[in-house]
């Protein structure tokens, strides 16, 4: 016998089995098997269809395209087969200028608005409030900013490809696949196979058009780049060049931009002549379209990016790159977020119905949980797509934009729109796309410091319902719906959300000051009821609510609507826990105790609902699309289904009244709808939600609908479906606390948890059968599942299968 050839196998074997108890033990985030979906359609967009002027009405073909972006450059594919279009965005693509919006008259009226709210005078009120509190100037244009100083977020225009062709066409397909961030064209013309596939890179900051045909030398067009207005489209050397600049709203241009063209061929010619790219006879040709604006996100300016290098450089640079590198780049990035995430309550993995026909059987009440993994991941796909680190935050319509004027600006909302847009960053483990909120945020607190100190007298920032590209933190030109007071302690959760996912003390220390000066404008502030001595916000508004005042006054403006006092608590309660972790115990963090400890809290009714303000005032629209007086429920957490069972319970009736009067029929306000009764652990609600959000608000490309198109929707959904799958915010991870009966049998993984976790579940009718843990930083996990919990002690960089290891809830 050879021992030494024995002895070195056994050491080979041992070898191995250590290796793979390693590799058990320590895991990546990205899951390793994943749902693959796609969006796919056997009839393109009709590129000849032209679009309305009218900012506030949809096109209907425009909601048939297909979305691509990389957080800075967004592209909406038609697949138009003789004449492609595919519409352009760029981030920053924003007329007006920065402007001095504060009214030095708010501030020397405030004392005297609040004496008339406490004496009961609303209708006076109301008047003072509107005649000095609002801006100055003419704010938002009511929605229609384009040509004032606030601006409007504006597409870029279009890119055209001509084929010159009318024949007819068969086997058509046109796919968006959301494993790869691809757009594929294919069908057969004149006998001939052709295909193209769309990409849009973040590694190489460029669009890709790549056409092909498996017939030699049949690959003939003119393409040109145009715009509704205030464009020039010209050849230059080797590149085709659309330049121009956009309005400031006060009779000049602000804002330059400049997207260039070029093309690279297999056989066959280009030529650039006039305002067009032509070839002809072409084997294949790839198309490279690269775009920006001088805007950069520096207070007080904006201006300042080197635009015509940058997009020069990166043309050049991905003109040199092959084909394959660049959607190998492109993938790779694009993947290492998007994998992270695996969700699938299908038996089948072959998807045989096109999308558009899914909606119409969804919509024609029939039960297709395909849809629903769909939507979950298109969500995701679109954060990513819309909003990365170092890009602007995602708008009302994310980056996708084929207007002048787009529904309310395309600008940023903050009474509860550009935070839905971030509710599923971390929870689907997306919070690299969270930063960029964290950005504006910086330009924010600077540019809010004004307003706080003219409006207000007050110190910190502080900002209003809505923001733009250009710092406007000023009330509105509307009093009822301009003084949301609670935009800025909103914001701020979204930085303790970050941390209290992540644990990354040095984002904590890094945003800070936006979290302390956010916490010093509210404590100056609040003032003591008169009548009960607890600290109030006021004079303010319940987003975007009214009442019938008991002068007999249809009033929106009072003293302490819920609301405010909800989201100061938590801006409060985020401050004590950002102190400590960065170990800070100064004088401002005992004031903010006492101030939180004094604050007035939200009070039950007679009938037995959550009061929206502080008296019990008639509502004068019970199915008022907002339920801002529940964000103690979600997204904060100060109302809990365990903890705080009667708030809970109250919380809950205000949701069934909001919907027994017609609530819920806006598609963003159908998703909160998920997430509310979600946090109830009412998973047959919560998926009645999801249903009206898909049956009545999702167009063909599945964006969602205000109507017009808003993109908080597709956010608000996907953070809903997850809080259905998993819940951290009450101390513990729950899991499945609101699955429904219709989700029998699935699985997700990769889904984050507060304190560091990211988790993997899985069910069978309707039971909990797998958990899987990883730790990123260590420490204890509590998991709860049927009211029955397991405390994990944790380790950096290990996963755990607690139902593996005996663990069992009790059971």
């Amino acid at each position: 016998m050879n021992t030494k050839k024995s002895n070195f196998h056994l050491l080979k074997l041992l070898t191995i089995s250590f290796l793979l108890f390693l590799t058990a033990c320590k895991k990546t985030e990205n899951t390793e098997d994943y749902n693959s979906l796609k969006l796919w359609y056997k009839q393109p967009a009709l590129a000849s269809a032209v679009d309305s002027p009218n900012g506030w009405k949809d096109d209907p073909e425009w909601l048939k395209s297909l979305p691509l972006g990389n957080g800075a450059l967004g592209a909406m594919v038609f697949g138009d087969v003789n004449k492609e279009r595919i519409q352009l965005n760029e981030e920053s693509m924003w007329s007006g200028s920065p402007n001095n919006d504060d009214n030095p008259a708010a501030f020397p009226a405030q004392a005297e608005i609040r004496k008339l709210l406490f004496e009961g005078k609303y209708k006076e009120a109301t008047l003072l409030t509107q005649q000095t509190q609002v801006c100055v100037g003419h704010g938002s244009g009511h929605g229609n900013g384009a040509e004032v100083p606030f601006g409007c977020f504006q597409t870029m225009g279009d890119l055209w490809i001509d084929f010159n062709k009318n024949s007819d066409y068969e086997d058509y397909n046109r796919e968006l696949d959301l494993d790869d961030a691809v757009v594929r064209v294919s069908y057969k013309q004149d006998g001939v196979n052709y295909k193209r596939e769309i990409f849009v890179s973040e590694p190489d900051q460029v669009m890709v058009v790549k056409l092909t045909a498996d017939t030699p030398g049949k690959i003939s067009f003119k393409s040109t780049m145009s715009r509704p207005e205030k464009f020039e489209t010209s050849a230059n050397g080797d590149q085709l060049i659309m330049k121009g600049a956009l309005s400031d709203g006060k009779g000049g241009t602000n804002l330059e931009y400049l997207t260039r063209l070029s093309a690279v061929n297999k056989n066959g010619s280009i030529k650039y002549e006039g305002k067009n790219l032509i070839v002809e006879n072409a084997d294949e040709v790839t198309l490279f379209l690269t775009a920006s604006t001088d805007y950069l996100l520096e207070f007080p300016t904006y201006k300042g990016r080197d635009y015509k290098n940058i997009t020069e450089t990166n043309l050049q640079k991905a003109k040199k790159t092959s084909y394959k590198e660049l959607l190998k780049r492109h993938k790779n990035e694009y993947q290492k977020y998007y994998k992270r995430v695996d969700f699938k309550i299908t038996s089948s993995a072959l998807d045989t119905i096109p999308t558009d026909v899914r909606l119409k059987n969804v919509r024609a009440k029939k039960e297709d949980l395909r849809m629903v993994e769909l939507l979950f991941q298109y969500g995701r796909y679109l954060l990513i797509s819309s909003s990365r680190p170092g890009t602007l935050p995602a708008n009302l319509q994310g980056i996708w934009a084929n207007k002048i004027q787009t529904p309310w600006n395309g600008d940023f909302h903050t009474d509860v729109n550009i935070q839905m847009n971030y509710w599923l960053a971390e929870s689907t483990n997306l919070g690299e796309m969270h930063l960029p909120l964290f950005d504006l945020m910086e330009t924010l607190k600077d540019a809010g410091k004004s307003t706080a100190k003219i409006h207000y007298n007050a110190d910190g920032w502080v900002l209003h319902p809505i923001t733009n590209a250009w710092g406007f933190t000023a009330p509105g030109e509307e009093s009822s719906w301009g003084m949301h007071l609670g935009g800025g302690a909103w914001l701020t959760t979204h930085l303790m959300e970050h941390y209290y996912y992540t644990l990354d003390k040095k984002f904590l220390e890094e945003r800070f000051p936006i979290l302390k000066t956010s916490t010093q404008f509210y404590l100056d502030w609040l003032i003591p009821d008169p009548k009960t001595g607890e600290l109030i916000s006021g004079p303010s508004v319940s987003p975007e609510n009214s009442f019938l005042a008991p002068d007999g006054s249809n009033s929106k403006i009072c003293m302490a609507p819920s609301h405010d006092q909800q989201v100061i608590w938590q801006l409060f309660k985020n401050y004590i826990d950002a102190s400590e972790a960065l170990g800070i115990n100064d004088e401002l963090l005992q004031k903010v105790k006492k101030a939180q400890q004094n604050l007035a809290q939200t009070q039950i009714g007679s009938d037995g609902r959550l009061m929206e303000w502080q008296e019990e005032f008639k509502e004068l629209e019970p199915g008022h699309r907002h339920i801002s007086h529940l964000f103690a429920l979600h997204p904060g957490y100060q109302i809990d289904v365990v903890k705080t069972p009667v708030y809970a319970e109250a919380a809950r009736k205000s949701l069934d009244y909001r919907i027994e009067n017609g609530g819920g029929h806006t598609g963003w306000s159908a998703a909160w709808l998920i997430n509310q009764y979600a946090r109830l652990g009412d998973g047959e609600n919560a998926n009645k939600s999801l249903k009206t959000v898909l049956s009545k608000s999702t167009s063909p490309n599945l964006f969602g609908l205000h109507p017009p198109f808003q993109m908080d929707a597709n956010f608000g959904t996907s953070s809903g479906i997850a809080e259905m799958l998993l819940q951290s915010q009450s101390g513990e991870i729950r899991l499945l606390p609101a699955l429904p009966n219709d989700w029998k049998d699935g699985y997700v993984k990769g889904l984050s948890a507060r304190g560091g976790f990211v988790v993997d579940l899985s069910w069978k009718v309707g039971k909990l059968e797998s958990v899987r843990v990883f730790s990123k930083n260590g420490g204890a996990c509590i998991l709860e599942h049927n009211g029955k919990q397991i405390s994990i002690e944790t380790e950096a960089g290990l996963e755990y299968f607690p139902l593996k290891d005996g663990k069992n809830f009790g059971a």
